[in-house]
């Protein structure tokens, strides 16, 4: 293991001692598995979230039948505040 040092908050001093103590173990044992959750978390890259989203565009109709929603959002928008 590797010695470290950091600072925290009091407030997240506080959140880590409670959620330590509740789960029994210490507070070095919750800050890696805190640290485990945060890096094993990476999720997409930007590029790869916008090529997702890219394929949904017209390919659901809303309840009212419109295809082109992504397209005609601002119209549709204006239309139901009148």
């Amino acid at each position: 293991m590797v010695r470290t040092q950091i600072q925290l908050t009091d407030e997240q001093a506080r959140k880590l001692r409670r959620r330590a103590k509740q789960q029994g173990i210490s507070i070095s044992a919750m800050i890696r598995r805190c640290l485990d959750l945060g890096l094993d978390d990476q999720g997409e890259d930007r590029a790869g979230l916008y090529e997702r989203a890219a394929l949904l565009i017209g390919r659901f109709r809303d309840r009212k039948g419109a295809k082109d929603l992504s397209a005609s959002h601002d119209r549709y928008l204006e239309e139901s505040f009148r």
